[in-house]
């Protein structure tokens, strides 16, 4: 479909969406009433931007004000079918509530997503990650079983059920794998301790979501490389349903972005009009298909470049050719420097004695000045008396920082099975900024 096609069917969309949402929820009504204008005004795309931003405080100061679904909850509470929110770490936990319309919508969207990805209903795709609030599982899990395909759900999290998941894939022999970047890395540790050879565990395709690693050329190279398999990044933010609007194809030139499922706009973060291709911002979502909880131009905080460019898959959707690059508020504020932990990543999975162990990145402040330091894992085999070295220079030159290197042993560091937490920021708050 062409762009212009493509864009009459999303600004209808939109159109529905924000009648929908002015007749039934208090929040947006008082937004756009101050705003000075009515849904029935904004008849272009380009009018699409005199729309106020919202963002995840916003939700969640409504929803103290409003418990427990804040008075953007479109629906009667009634026909809500499933609840599912944030962890609540960094505050109050936001509540995502879903209708068995939105249910639907959802599994069709991840199935067509996950066939772009190349997963056909033969495969069988076994889910490693955990079932509990977070919304990745359960999508995963829709769109497996909409799409036709096998879905094993075996989770994430308990004691002992990494080693567990070992012994079930070489029984089960799943062709697909879901869960994070992190989690891939760790459950080839695993293996390997096993005498198993990763890549003979006969997975195909991998595709994850929750963290950026499997968007970081470095890291995709590594868990293709350790897996034999194609590594696929995809997802965006639990309060943006389905979350895998924003996910790359088969032919893994960038992530495109779903248009007509979730409309997104990649915005100035300080003026939020809208960037021009080739540009980078942060992405803005709006939920076309979505009638508990619609999220109209909500700011992702994520920060990311965009294209038009073709795909060669077909689709024309606009891309993310470099994936989610990290969110504005992970940048470190280094001497001056911005440096994102994904730049960090990138440059440690590059060198093969560190055998894509763990690692972790701690910042302090001694005496009025910002001080990097990296601890990695190393291998067995590696020769520590140039490696810090050589991986302290390559750090200099990709990021323009100099980080004091600490080689660790192999399993030392911290090890998750869901989103990793790799960075320590010990300065004072004042000095983050």
């Amino acid at each position: 479909m062409s762009s212009d096609e493509r864009n009459a069917i999303v600004l209808a969309k939109i159109g529905a969406v924000m009648q929908y949402a002015w007749e039934r929820a208090p929040f947006y009504r008082a937004r756009w009433k101050a705003a000075g204008f009515e849904p029935g005004e904004i008849r272009s795309l380009d009018d699409f931007e005199r729309v106020p931003t919202i963002t995840k405080a916003d939700l969640r100061a409504d929803q103290t004000e409003h418990p427990p679904f804040g008075s953007y909850l479109c629906i009667d509470p009634v026909d809500i079918v499933r609840i599912h929110g944030t962890s609540g770490t960094s505050g109050r936990p936001t509540a995502f509530a879903w209708n068995a319309q939105d249910l639907a919508a959802i599994r069709e969207a991840h199935a067509e997503i996950m066939w772009s990805m190349g997963i056909r209903p033969h495969d069988v795709v076994i889910i490693c990650s955990i079932f509990s609030l977070y919304v990745g599982s359960w999508g995963a899990l829709a769109g497996t079983e909409r799409l036709g395909a096998a879905a094993f759900p075996f989770g994430a999290g308990v004691p002992g059920q990494t080693l567990q998941a070992i012994a079930w894939i070489r029984q089960m022999r799943p062709t697909v794998f879901y869960g994070t970047p992190s989690y891939a890395l760790r459950l080839a540790e695993t293996a390997r301790a096993e005498g198993v050879d990763p890549a003979s565990l006969g997975l195909r395709i991998m595709f994850f979501s929750g963290e950026p690693g499997a968007g970081i050329p470095a890291t995709k190279r590594l868990i293709e490389t350790t897996f034999d398999a194609r590594c696929i990044d995809s997802g965006s933010m639990g309060e943006i349903t389905p979350w895998m609007n924003v996910a790359e194809c088969a032919e893994r030139t960038g992530m495109h972005l779903w248009q007509d499922f979730v409309y997104a706009e990649l915005c100035d973060p300080e003026t939020w009009k809208r960037m021009p291709f080739g540009a980078r911002g942060t992405p803005v979502y709006t939920q076309l298909e979505r009638t508990t909880q619609p999220m109209i131009r909500l700011v992702s905080g994520d920060y990311a470049e965009w294209t038009d460019a073709a795909c060669p898959c077909g689709r024309t959707y606009p891309r993310f050719p470099l994936g989610i690059i990290g969110r504005i508020d992970d940048m470190l504020v280094i001497r001056g420097e911005n440096v994102y932990p994904s730049a960090i990543e990138e440059v440690l999975r590059g060198f093969a004695d560190l055998g894509g162990g763990e690692f972790e990145i701690v910042v302090t402040r001694e005496r009025h000045m910002d001080e990097l330091a990296v601890r990695a894992e190393v291998t067995a085999e590696a020769n520590r008396a140039t490696l810090a070295a050589r991986v302290a220079a390559e750090l200099k030159r990709k990021t323009g920082i100099r980080a004091a290197i600490e080689l660790c042993e192999p399993g030392s560091l911290n090890r998750t099975d869901l989103k990793s937490r790799r960075v320590r920021d010990e300065r004072l708050p004042a000095a983050r900024s």
